[in-house]
C-alpha cells in the first residue's frame, strides 16, 4: 500500500522555526511532483509549495523567501523548511505526492498524507 507519512509538526512561538518531514512509502515505481499544501480553519486548503522530479520550485507568495522545499529522490522524501514564522501561517500542513504505484496502468495518481498541525503563537 503505497502511502504518504508526515511528521514535524507543533507549536511555535512566531518568528521561530519548523520543518516538515514527509516520507513516501509502499511499492513506489515512481514520484512526479510532491508538495505541501495548508488548510487553516474554515479556509479552504492551498498551495504552500512543490517541487518536481527534477528539482524545480514553485511558491504560494505568502511564504516565498521564508519556507525552503527539498526532496530526496533515493528516500522519497520532502521537507519544508520554515522560517520566520506567523501566526497566519497556523494551520494544518498536508504532504502531497503524485505516485506511480508497481503494476498500476494509471500514469499517476495523487496521494495525501494524513496531516500535521503547526500553531505559530503570537
Amino acid at each position: 500500500q503505497v502511502q504518504l507519512v508526515e511528521s514535524g509538526g507543533g507549536l511555535v512561538q512566531a518568528g521561530g522555526s519548523l520543518r516538515l518531514s514527509c516520507a513516501a512509502s509502499g511499492r513506489i515505481f515512481s514520484i512526479n511532483t510532491m508538495g505541501w499544501y495548508r488548510q487553516a480553519p474554515g479556509k479552504q486548503r492551498e498551495l504552500v509549495a512543490i517541487v518536481t522530479s527534477g528539482g524545480s520550485t514553485d511558491y504560494a507568495d505568502s511564504v516565498n523567501g521564508r519556507f525552503t522545499i527539498s526532496r530526496d529522490n533515493a528516500k522519497n522524501t520532502v521537507l519544508l523548511q520554515m522560517n520566520n514564522l506567523t501566526p497566519e501561517d497556523t494551520a494544518v500542513y498536508y504532504c502531497n505526492a503524485e505516485m506511480r504505484p508497481w503494476g498500476s496502468t494509471v500514469s499517476y495518481t495523487n496521494y495525501w498524507g494524513q496531516g500535521t498541525q503547526v500553531t505559530v503563537s503570537s
